[in-house]
């Protein structure tokens, strides 16, 4: 297990324990020291997705662990949450800082290997965001650096997005 793992392993227990439920408040069992990891980690994927232009660009297929998953631009890894549906989010406030929507101002351009249907929606708050197969696509923020897929299965609702557009879910 690579240390970059070992330390985001807080992290994702406290994220967890918050999107088990669906919920958008912060878990009561969640310390400051997860707080702050969370909070910081959360600062690194967004800078991560500014630094890719702000929107999602060409979107492309690249393989993992996990098999061929979706990635942005940036190489930054594209999820999918079970507690949503076809061009409607619900993931918003403390859900919202822990997986940002991937922005997307235009359609995005599938890469090679892509076949699932690409497309945007407008969230509530304005932001219009990616969709793949119709459903709203994040990134993770425990995510450091890209091919990262540390938001894998957390709280058995978030999967990596295959290159069908269809949910990994191993």
């Amino acid at each position: 297990m690579s240390m970059r793992r070992f330390l985001a392993v807080p992290v994702l227990l406290a994220l967890a324990a918050c999107s088990a439920t669906g919920s958008s408040t912060t878990p009561a069992a969640a310390t400051p020291s997860s707080a702050a990891a969370s909070a910081s980690a959360s600062t690194s994927a967004s800078a991560s997705a500014s630094a890719s232009g702000g929107g999602a660009g060409e979107i492309e297929a690249e393989d993992s662990d996990l098999g061929t998953i979706l990635v942005d631009a940036g190489g930054n890894t594209i999820y999918f949450f079970d507690n949503d549906e076809k061009g409607v989010s619900n993931c918003s406030g403390d859900c919202q800082a822990n997986w940002p929507p991937v922005v997307a101002d235009a359609t995005p351009d599938a890469g090679s290997g892509v076949t699932a249907k690409l497309g945007t929606f407008m969230r509530d708050d304005g932001t219009s965001q990616l969709t793949v197969n119709g459903f709203p696509a994040y990134h993770f923020a425990g995510d450091q650096s890209a091919g990262d897929t540390n938001g894998q299965a957390v709280g058995g609702i978030w999967w990596v997005f295959g290159a069908d557009g269809d949910p990994i879910k191993n």
